[in-house]
């Protein structure tokens, strides 16, 4: 049988943990280490495919299980061929399995073995996912990339629950990979779980790695935990995983915590992030965020960034931007949006090359000057 997605290595950082890859999809290669823009609703917020590919330069984005099983439906998606022609994007696709959101809506669901009863956050409507259901939903969508049903523990949470859970969890993945039969067109991948618990993660990989899937994530971590928690956890997790395999770790988006993955052996890392907070008037750049609604970028002719090459930033001034922002207009979200999102992946660029260099480390180091956090 011939897998869906493969993974190729490229390079070793030999000063850290960091690789260089390629992975091979129905759709296209993504090179990695890569951050992956979230198109929730089969939409990158206010983002035209078009300016995803040729501004924000991605090669993957996510969209979400949940969401589109509650609108517009996994049968409306499918019947239109499939998330990729119903949004017109034409490169890699990853869809979740709902199971974060389904999880955080805490008082509006019950989870039992046979899986999670929960009524809508749209209207009070009562669902059921199984894990079967869940294959159903995204063998429907269409992604190229598919996630296991899990469950995400909050933070902090109790070793007992978190051990149950987790095994559930492994349970739910059996299933989910007798239920999957689009092998030859999707790839699904598991989920680590365990919380912040080492010998729950290391039991979580070791079951998960003997059901063979064509690559793993690990869940549960960039959930509120203090960041020398998440460094911990993820630097114990990875060296875990498969070395011929892709590895995802879900939910994370600030720079900072992309370069932490990189240097672990992350591959892929994706988070709402960069649109959320464009849609709050704040960009991230070089040298760190600014707040371009605040007052004192009201006669400030620059652009956002000096270093950054994106639309916007070759075309208009901090002020313009300011305008449209307090002005609410919605021209104001989109450059940000594209700002934000080409930061994120021009970052990415340059941090394949520095694994290409065996120079990630001293690139942290330097980047974490001048953005503004504290060295490690």
């Amino acid at each position: 049988m011939s897998e869906a997605v493969t993974y190729e290595l490229l390079h070793i950082d030999k000063n850290s943990g960091a690789r260089r890859g390629i992975v091979h999809t129905p759709h296209g290669d993504i090179e990695t280490p890569i951050f992956m823009p979230v198109g929730t609703q089969a939409t990158v917020k206010s983002m035209t495919p078009e300016e995803l590919k040729e501004e924000v330069k991605a090669q993957i984005i996510l969209s979400n299980t949940y969401h589109l099983y509650l609108r517009p439906g996994h049968e409306i998606v499918k019947e239109a061929g499939g998330l990729h022609k119903f949004m017109n994007w034409d490169r890699p696709i990853l869809t979740d399995c709902g199971g974060f959101q389904v999880f955080s809506l805490s008082d509006l669901r019950t989870i039992t073995e046979e899986g999670v009863e929960f009524k809508s956050h749209l209207d009070g409507s009562k669902h059921f996912f199984s894990p079967e259901k869940v294959m159903e939903i995204e063998e429907a969508l269409g992604a190229d990339i598919i996630m296991s049903f899990d469950e995400c523990c909050p933070y902090p949470s109790t070793y007992e629950y978190t051990k149950n859970s987790m095994e559930r969890t492994t349970r739910w993945a059996v299933r989910c990979k007798e239920a999957h039969k689009n092998t030859d067109k999707q790839a699904l991948f598991g989920i680590i779980q365990g919380g912040f618990y080492e010998d729950l993660r290391k039991k979580s990989a070791e079951d998960l790695i003997k059901l063979d899937f064509p690559g793993y994530a690990i869940g549960g971590i960039s959930v509120g935990e203090p960041k020398e928690e998440f460094i911990k956890i993820l630097n114990y997790t990875v060296p875990l995983m498969p070395k011929d395999k892709p590895r995802y770790l879900m939910g994370v988006g600030t720079p900072d915590y992309l370069i932490e993955a990189a240097i672990a052996g992350i591959d892929m890392c994706d988070c709402v992030l960069p649109t959320r907070i464009a849609r709050n008037g704040t960009a991230m750049t070089w040298n760190g965020k600014v707040v371009v609604r605040n007052k004192t970028y009201e006669r400030d002719w620059t652009p956002l960034d000096k270093e950054c090459d994106c639309y916007t930033c070759k075309n208009y001034s901090r002020a313009y931007i300011r305008h449209l922002i307090k002005a609410n207009e919605i021209l104001g979200v989109r450059l940000l949006s594209i700002h934000n999102l080409r930061f994120l992946t021009k970052l990415m660029e340059r941090v394949r090359i520095e694994i290409e260099s065996d120079n990630l480390l001293n690139f942290k180091n330097d980047f974490y000057k001048k953005y503004g956090y504290t060295k490690e």
